[in-house]
């Protein structure tokens, strides 16, 4: 049966955007819009230049309507279609030619008569990972740049990267973050479909589509198959080129959080790198939705609702606007930043010399009584003090009774921030929580979970979520984390990274622990060995193994403010 698809192609220019043809240096020229401030013609401004994916002038990155912000803050602002995408010619293939094409956007804005030689970027996601790779090419006016819910190497959160796989510990197969290629990377235009999940192996699902489609996605087809190392490819890594102004945007609930943090605390160490280092941190996800306003309603939701879009610019575009002010105008001194602004879910904004904040610690929560981790609710105990008894529980994989995803778009997450409480009455979950709080508990930094761990299958997937339990029994999705394990005789302890957060525990809250070993669809059913989980035609059922207490006892550790 065929895959039915919806094509969208380029959106109108809007009246107030200048468009030209770039020329690139292989000949490609691409499309792009420059808006200006009405001043008169002679006067000369920095520029800050986007470089997307996903159609200049479409509703959906509304650049259209973030000009004005821009232009009355004294900048002109330049939006342009990446290589192969929508107006721009040339073929479409992410990643490769962004050095090269960046540096050539920018030596033409700077002979442009309105361009005062001086250079910034901007923006989400792909426009991120445009920024770093203009930074690998090193051009001397690229002089800051403000990556918004992005990382640097987008290919190693696939889970298909075998070089990922540290002592046996790798990522599951992320459906989204590869299937992403399938749908913007076939062509000039964008394609929305929805696969027959049941179809096996999975990477039927995308050949259907490629078939009704008429075309295919070349990056997919190097990626789910065989893994693809983007960073070699780039020539130089960004993080080894010049350093420069850099402000981070990250998202606490941004599903690609984790390798942001990552990055920022990279170059936050680095000589040379870490003087010019800034963190913002939101209770955002990456679509931008805020934890204050979810789950969003039709009044709320910015995606569909233009006063709603609205009133979110500012707080988009603000930050940025107040870092080029610096960096690029020169019109506020450095020390008008500050190193860190960060966002305490449920409580306020605050400000920090650092990240954790220097006066946050560690606080560790021991499982324990695993025996009740199987429900009913509030089930095992994350427990003060480390047990001196060892014990154990047990879960199930059932590839065919998967645990399903909590959302179906985990980009848009706070656009429901559902309640998780039915996932820990199923009896393949285990379920822990602490005791009620009696007093706010502020969590700043990371988080994470060391479990002992053994499997019957040689490979299988662990997702972790951490949870606030409410009196009224919700439970809302703090931070989450998953690993695969290559497993072996024996148990062995497993450390999953659960990211970074800001979120306030409030009094009569309990922390809560979900651990399972399937996420569908967000990510593929483990097939239980080294098989690609794209290409197994089957998955076997396994059965995974906790130990607590003991000499080596399993842990949750978060960090919060003392």
């Amino acid at each position: 049966m065929s895959v039915r698809f919806e094509r969208t192609g380029p959106a109108p220019v809007p009246d107030h955007a200048v468009t030209h043809s770039v020329r690139m240096r292989d000949g490609t020229y691409l499309a792009t819009d420059v808006y200006l401030p009405g001043t008169p013609a002679d006067r000369v401004l920095p520029a800050v230049l986007v470089r997307l994916p996903y159609d200049k002038n479409s509703r959906y990155v509304f650049f259209d309507r973030l000009a004005p912000l821009f232009n009355d803050r004294g900048y002109a602002l330049v939006v342009q279609d990446v290589r192969g995408k929508f107006r721009s010619g040339g073929r479409t293939l992410p990643f490769l030619r962004e050095p090269d094409d960046g540096y050539d956007t920018i030596e033409w804005i700077t002979h442009q008569p309105w361009s005062d030689g001086i250079v910034g970027m901007f923006g989400d996601s792909y426009y991120g990972f445009t920024q770093w790779a203009a930074v690998a090419a090193q051009h001397p006016a690229l002089r800051a740049i403000v990556p918004r819910v992005t990382t640097v190497d987008f290919n190693a959160m696939s889970g298909l990267d075998p070089a990922s796989t540290a002592n046996g510990i790798g990522r599951p197969a992320w459906v989204e973050g590869t299937e992403y290629y399938a749908h913007h990377w076939v062509d000039n235009d964008a394609y929305d479909y929805e696969p027959d999940r049941r179809v096996r192996p999975a990477l039927d699902q995308i050949e259907q589509a490629f078939t009704a489609i008429g075309a295919r996605s070349a990056w997919f087809d190097l990626l789910a198959p065989r893994h693809t190392d983007i960073l070699h490819a780039l020539g130089r890594h960004p993080f080894d080129a010049r350093p420069v102004p850099v402000l981070h945007c990250v998202g606490w609930y941004d599903n690609i959080g984790i390798p942001h943090m990552n990055d920022y605390l990279e170059l936050a160490s680095r000589p040379g790198w870490d003087a010019v280092q800034y963190l913002w941190a939101g209770a955002i996800d990456h679509e931008n939705y805020e934890l204050d306003l979810a789950p969003v309603t039709e009044d709320t939701d910015h995606a569909v609702n233009e006063a709603a879009l609205q009133r979110m610019l500012p707080s988009y575009a603000g930050p940025a606007l107040d870092f080029f002010d610096v960096f690029l105008k020169g019109v506020r001194p450095v020390s008008a930043l500050h190193k860190v602004t960060w966002e305490l879910g449920h409580a306020d904004w605050r400000t920090a010399t650092g990240w954790p904040p220097p006066e946050s610690r560690e606080h560790t929560f021991w499982l324990a009584d695993p025996a009740a981790a199987t429900g009913p609710r509030p089930g095992g105990t994350l427990a003060a003090e480390p047990r001196d008894a060892e014990d154990t529980v047990q879960w199930r994989y059932d590839p065919d009774d998967l645990v399903p995803s909590l959302v179906p778009d985990s980009f848009a997450y706070l656009r429901q921030h559902p309640d998780a409480g039915a996932l820990a009455d199923r009896d393949d979950v285990l379920v822990f929580a602490g005791p009620a709080l009696c007093a706010p508990l502020d969590l700043a930094g990371p988080v994470t979970l060391d479990l002992r761990l053994a499997g019957t299958a040689s490979v299988f997937d662990v997702y972790a979520k951490v949870l606030d339990l409410a009196p009224d029994g919700t439970a809302r999705l703090v931070v989450r984390g998953q690993v695969s394990v290559r497993g072996g005789d024996g148990d062995r302890e497993v450390r999953i990274e659960c990211g970074h957060t800001g979120y306030r525990m409030r009094p009569g809250h309990r922390l809560g622990l979900l651990l399972t070993s399937s996420d569908y669809p967000m990510y593929l059913p483990c097939p239980g060995d080294d098989t690609n989980p794209w290409t197994a035609h089957t998955a076997k059922p396994s059965t995974q193994t906790l130990r607590t207490g003991g000499a080596r006892p399993s842990r949750l550790t978060v960090t919060a403010l003392t």
